[in-house]
């Protein structure tokens, strides 16, 4: 499956080093680029229509050009301007028109936000493996540094948090905790 990952060379190739930060670093940062611009490439035609009528809602100049677009049909339909007033107060036709136009700026909104969420918890989901990963990493290397202090007879201090930190954690475990802290702290405030 060598295709899901960043051809290496682009990544390596595409800015000077920085002498500041390590080649890790750079190589993380230039891989996390690469992923964000390919997952921009593969968007569908209509997330990027959607995308893109966020993206302008999302500005003021599309409060400036609704402003103005206000003004000129109330000032229209004042008939002080020669034009015969064809939505005459409480103008009716813009009430519809805006209305129809914030039910699709929603609906665009909420495809974007659904797509940004997808993307959100996908990392969250890289974040979780990494983090138990290195969580399992850790917890191994204390107990071999465990190992290798009793091989040479170094006595660990009575309160060393050693041993709590050599136990594995089990993420069920630590969220029947957090579940069980919570209810207790919601019943604490009841009462």
């Amino acid at each position: 499956m060598q295709h899901s990952q960043p051809d290496q060379k682009k990544i390596k190739g595409n800015t000077e080093d920085n002498p500041a930060l390590s080649k890790v670093i750079e190589r993380n940062i230039r891989t996390i680029i690469f992923l964000r611009q390919k997952a921009a490439r593969e968007r569908s035609l209509q997330d990027r229509t959607a995308d893109a009528f966020t993206s302008f809602s999302g500005r003021m100049v599309f409060v400036y050009v609704h402003i103005v677009w206000f003004g000129v049909w109330i000032l229209l339909n004042t008939g002080r301007v020669g034009v015969q007033p064809f939505d005459p107060f409480p103008y009716g036709l813009l009430t519809m028109i805006v209305s129809l136009e914030a039910i699709f700026l929603s609906t665009f909104v909420l495809i974007s936000q659904n797509r940004l969420s997808e993307e959100s918890e996908y990392r969250a989901d890289l974040d979780l493996h990494i983090g138990l990963l290195t969580e399992h990493e850790v917890t191994r290397v204390l107990q071999l540094l465990d190992a290798i202090q009793d091989k040479m007879g170094i006595v660990n201090h009575e309160e060393s948090e050693l041993a709590d930190l050599e136990m594995e954690t089990k993420p069920e475990d630590v969220l029947a905790e957090i579940e069980r802290l919570q209810q207790r702290a919601l019943r604490k405030n009841k009462h």
